[in-house]
C-alpha cells in the first residue's frame, strides 16, 4: 500500500509529465507509481482488479491520479484506458509496463491456455501498450517506455517456461522499440529484478512450499540464504531506478537490460 509518510521533498523533475503504470495497484507497479508521482508526474494506474483506495492515497499525498480498469490481454480494453488518460491527465509521457503473471508448469503436460495466458499478459500487452502510447510520444519529441522483465529472460526458472519465454520477448521488443523511438527522444527499457518482496512472490512461494511439503517462510529463508546480499530486492529500490530512467540526462540510456539482482545470476 502507498506509504504512511508524506511525498518526499525531492526534486520534482516530473511536473507537467503524465505516466502509464500497468500493474499499477500492487508490489513493483505500485511502488514506481509512488515514485513518479513523488517526482510531480501525474499517475495512471491500470489493472484487471481496480482498488478503489488507491485514487484516495495519492491525492491524500498531494498527487494527481486516475485510476481504471485495464486488461492489457484485450485490445479494446488497452484502447479505451489510454482514451481515459489522455482525457483526464492529458497526453502520455511515460509508459511502465509491470503487468505480468506467472504459472508453475514443466513443458511436460503445459496446458496450452495457461501458456496462452502469460504470453499474452507478459509480452503481447507491453506490445499493444506501446503501440497506443508511442505515436504520440515521438509526435511530441519526447518519451520514456520502461518494461518490468526478469532475470528469468537471460537464466532460467525451473517449471516456469512461458514466463521464461515471456520475459526473453520483451528484451527483444524493447530494442526494436528503442530504435524506433530514438531519432525522437523517445527511450526504451527493460528492468530485470531477481526474485523481489512483493505479495506475487509470496504467492509463488506458498505454492512452491506446498508442492514440497514445507512452509512459505521456509522457501523465502532458503532463497535469502542463496542471494550474495542475504535479502531480497524490494519494489522501492526498482522504482527508484525507473525514476532515474526518467530524467532528460537519462536520454542517452536506452536498448538496456539493467539487471537488478543484488548479485544473484537467477
Amino acid at each position: 500500500m502507498l506509504s504512511e509518510k508524506p511525498m518526499q521533498n525531492l526534486e520534482r523533475y516530473l511536473e507537467g509529465r503524465v505516466a502509464i503504470i500497468t500493474g499499477g495497484f500492487s508490489g513493483i507497479g505500485r511502488s514506481i507509481g509512488e515514485a513518479l508521482a513523488e517526482r510531480g508526474a501525474a499517475v495512471a494506474l491500470g489493472g484487471r482488479t481496480v482498488r478503489n483506495d488507491a485514487a484516495d492515497a495519492f491525492q491524500s499525498k498531494g498527487a494527481s491520479v486516475f485510476c481504471g480498469h485495464l486488461d492489457v490481454r484485450d485490445v479494446g480494453s488497452v484502447q479505451q484506458f489510454v482514451n481515459s488518460v489522455r482525457s483526464v491527465l492529458g497526453p502520455i509521457d511515460i509508459l511502465v509496463n509491470s503487468a505480468g503473471i506467472g504459472i508453475s508448469q514443466a513443458v511436460c503436460d503445459h496446458p496450452e491456455d495457461a501458456w496462452n495466458d502469460v504470453l499474452d499478459t507478459n509480452l503481447s500487452g507491453p506490445f499493444r501498450m506501446t503501440r497506443a502510447c508511442l505515436p504520440g510520444m515521438i509526435e511530441r519529441q519526447w518519451g520514456r517506455i520502461i518494461h518490468i522483465g526478469s532475470t528469468a529472460a537471460r537464466t532460467a526458472v525451473a517449471d516456469h517456461p512461458a514466463y521464461c519465454a515471456s520475459k526473453s520477448g520483451l528484451l527483444g521488443l524493447s530494442r526494436a522499440v528503442s530504435l524506433e523511438g530514438a531519432p525522437h527522444g523517445v527511450t526504451s527499457i527493460v528492468l530485470s529484478p531477481t526474485w523481489v518482496e512483493t505479495e506475487m512472490l509470496r504467492t509463488s512461494f506458498h505454492h512452491q512450499a506446498t508442492a514440497k511439503g514445507s512452509t512459505m517462510e521456509q522457501e523465502i529463508d532458503e532463497l535469502v540464504a542463496s542471494s550474495p546480499q542475504q535479502r531480497l530486492v524490494q519494489p522501492e529500490e526498482i522504482a527508484a531506478m525507473a525514476a532515474f530512467l526518467c530524467r532528460d540526462e537519462a536520454r542517452g540510456i536506452t536498448m538496456e537490460d539493467i539487471q537488478i539482482n543484488a548479485g544473484s545470476l537467477w
